[in-house]
């Protein structure tokens, strides 16, 4: 069974934990013959000792029988599914299974879960047959992403007569990852996203590839139909014809975590925000037929570094699920300082199609380093969660100020940096869209559709 936790179990601390379970009943009877067998011996009444040695065996031989058959129950569980987006819920199936030749006594069922995943599911089965099974399930909702692990698996055994109980752990677990929500966004056509960067025949190779003429040398398995003949003669080794080479189109998304770049935390934070837009983003190109890949404010990127320059494959699926992974754990990062000069290296060092970036509080100097961005991309989007409208949505635009008020001349500071940096960044070149607290990103992607348009009718 997938997700078994082992058949044999662990022995615990020997015989002495199964004696410190015996139950209440177990105790008194075992009390009860002890106190017969000394009544009997000072008053000199055999029957009465062997009354009391019955009374104080059975408790001993149900600790001995439960003993013994605790290691030869299982236990397993499956999640359906392993990976659930957040507020969304997952059922976990735990199944016990009777793999000795004895009955089994009542049995309760435990198993550990975080907190976050909601109460500590428990369940009391009736007595199991020789070789059967019970199989019960319940399900686990989260709204905060992340990787939680669930178990291990406890059992609780019995005996038939209720002498004694005796607690089983088993020593496996898997784990349920919770990934950002991923919002359908609408089949729009962005600048630059179907064509790279620079001159036409550039933007032609971005999706169609060219027959690359140039020769190169031989390799082991080269066709050797493919062989160069003049080439050969020239360079005076074997040369070979290099196949057409398809570009797909590439899409980077940023993700800016900077710590001091949002505000507010929690599911509705801007940061939480920010996390989910660029899973639906990137799962959006990856359905488009996209190459994906996943850029940190600190220089990391998800695909890893490969021959592509960290563009993910041809098989949407495995890179969605990596990407989503990855985003089911971001934190912040923790360079403070560094700010989005790694990010830009790297940008710098490739050329990119469409760039996509989910960015924070910017101040005049990470907007430059932004614009600068928008040299190696074809298109560039910015969505800009900035402002302090993101602390707290009941409190009102200000975290000091109730609805209605005005805010504060430090807060309206921060609101013209904003405005500033949302300036910058256009002049650059971006199509920027501020995100507010409540902005859904659908209505938002068909903005920017929008914007491009406008801005294509303007340069004619």
């Amino acid at each position: 069974m997938p997700g078994a936790e082992g058949g044999s179990g662990d022995p615990g601390n020997g015989l002495r934990a199964a004696l410190s379970g015996l139950t209440t009943r177990g105790r008194s009877f075992l009390a009860a013959g002890v106190a017969a067998a000394v009544c009997a011996y000072v008053l000199g009444q055999p029957d009465l000792l062997r009354v009391g040695l019955l009374l104080a065996a059975l408790p001993l031989v149900c600790v001995v029988v439960l003993y013994r058959t605790r290691y030869r129950v299982a236990g397993g569980r499956r999640l359906a599914p392993s990976r659930v987006p957040a507020m969304a819920e997952a059922r976990v199936f735990l199944r016990v299974d009777n793999v000795s030749r004895i009955p089994t006594g009542l049995l309760m069922l435990q198993d550990r879960v975080p907190y976050v995943l909601g109460p500590r599911p428990r369940f009391v089965l009736d007595r199991v047959e020789p070789g059967g099974h019970r199989e019960v399930s319940y399900r686990v909702r989260s709204d905060l992403r992340g990787r939680y692990p669930l178990g291990p698996l406890q059992l609780r055994l019995t005996d038939p007569f209720g002498m004694c109980e005796l607690t089983r752990s088993f020593s496996a677990f898997d784990t349920l990852t919770v990934v950002p929500k991923v919002t359908p966004l609408p089949p729009v056509r962005l600048a630059g996203e179907a064509s790279g960067y620079g001159d036409s025949r550039t933007r032609a190779l971005s999706l169609a590839g060219e027959d690359d003429v140039i020769p190169r040398g031989y390799r082991h398995g080269d066709d050797l139909r493919r062989v160069h003949w003049r080439s050969t003669a020239k360079y005076g080794e074997l040369m070979v014809r290099r196949e057409e080479q398809p570009h797909k189109a590439r899409c980077t998304v940023l993700l800016d975590t900077r710590r001091e770049a949002f505000y507010g935390a929690g599911p509705d934070s801007a940061f939480e925000w920010a996390v989910s837009g660029a899973a639906s983003v990137a799962a959006h190109m990856l359905e488009r037929g996209f190459s994906v890949r996943l850029l940190m404010d600190n220089g990391s990127t998800v695909p890893g570094p490969d021959g592509a320059g960290g563009f993910g494959g041809n098989d949407s699926s495995d890179a969605a699920g990596v990407l989503l992974d990855t985003l089911a754990v971001v934190d912040h990062s923790e360079e403070p300082g560094a700010g989005l000069s790694l990010a830009h290296d790297v940008l710098r060092a490739g050329s990119e199609g469409l760039l996509v970036a989910f960015l924070g509080e910017l101040d005049e100097e990470q907007a430059a380093i932004v614009g600068r961005m928008r040299q190696r991309a074809g298109g560039a989007v910015a969505f800009v969660l900035a402002g302090s409208g993101w602390t707290s949505r009941e409190a009102g635009p200000y975290p000091d100020v109730p609805p209605g008020g005005e805010p504060a001349p430090g807060e309206q500071d921060d609101e013209e940096d904003a405005q500033r940096s949302v300036r910058m960044l256009r002049e650059a070149g971006w199509t920027v869209l501020p995100v507010s607290a409540g902005d859904g990103l659908a209505e938002l992607w068909q903005r920017a559709d929008r914007y491009r348009s406008r801005e294509e009718a303007g340069a004619r």
